[in-house]
């Protein structure tokens, strides 16, 4: 399987950096081909172009900027995204990914007659999340919902491709998290991964 692995984090010795190396180890050692896209590494400009709005609803979406980070999503069977959740939510620069690469023409279509969007990313049949929260499981989960969850599952998912294989693991209470803690964290990415 040919995997995208998309990793969100400005500084190069974090832990989401470690846990995308450890995803990636486990995939290659199964066979996968891996295509690592660290955003902050490439460039990667998360604001949506005056172009690419102004034709978001057009037939010719102007993907023009973005040609090659769509190509590589269009390449893949599988994407897999490694990214801490910042105030319950994406990186910025994520949610740029999302909003320029995740579009018309490549991701979904837009329905003519208004209102609801098609899916297109039929090549994407394994859709992942490695991420961490600074705050406890409860705060996530019970107090705010899990809304990173919800809109990977529940919008990208579910609205750009049909019967995706969608996961996500999270490490909770990142911000007071052991040694101990970290690495048995990281043996779990490498099962869960080692297991595509």
């Amino acid at each position: 399987m040919r995997i995208l692995l998309v990793l969100a984090h400005p500084l190069e010795d974090s832990f989401a950096a470690s846990v995308a190396r450890e995803a990636r180890a486990a995939l290659e050692e199964n066979g996968h081909t891996v295509n690592l896209l660290d955003l902050y590494r490439e460039g990667f400009d998360p604001r949506l172009s005056v172009a690419e709005r102004a034709s978001y609803f057009t037939e010719t979406y102007d993907r023009s900027a973005a040609s090659d980070w769509i190509a590589r999503l269009q390449a893949a069977d599988g994407l897999v995204l490694v990214f801490p959740q910042w105030w319950f939510n994406f990186p910025a620069i994520l949610k740029g990914f999302f909003d320029r690469v995740l579009a018309p023409g490549v991701a979904f279509d837009n329905d003519a007659t208004g209102g609801r969007i098609i899916p297109r990313l039929q090549n994407i049949k394994l859709f992942w999340a490695l991420t961490t929260t600074g705050a406890p499981w409860w705060v996530v989960h019970l107090y705010m919902g899990n809304p990173v969850k919800r809109l990977l599952k529940r919008g990208i998912a579910a609205l750009c491709a049909k019967g995706l294989n969608f996961r996500m693991l999270a490490l909770h209470d990142m911000d007071r998290a052991t040694d101990a803690k970290r690495k048995a964290h990281l043996a779990r990415v490498r099962r869960l991964v080692g297991g595509i």
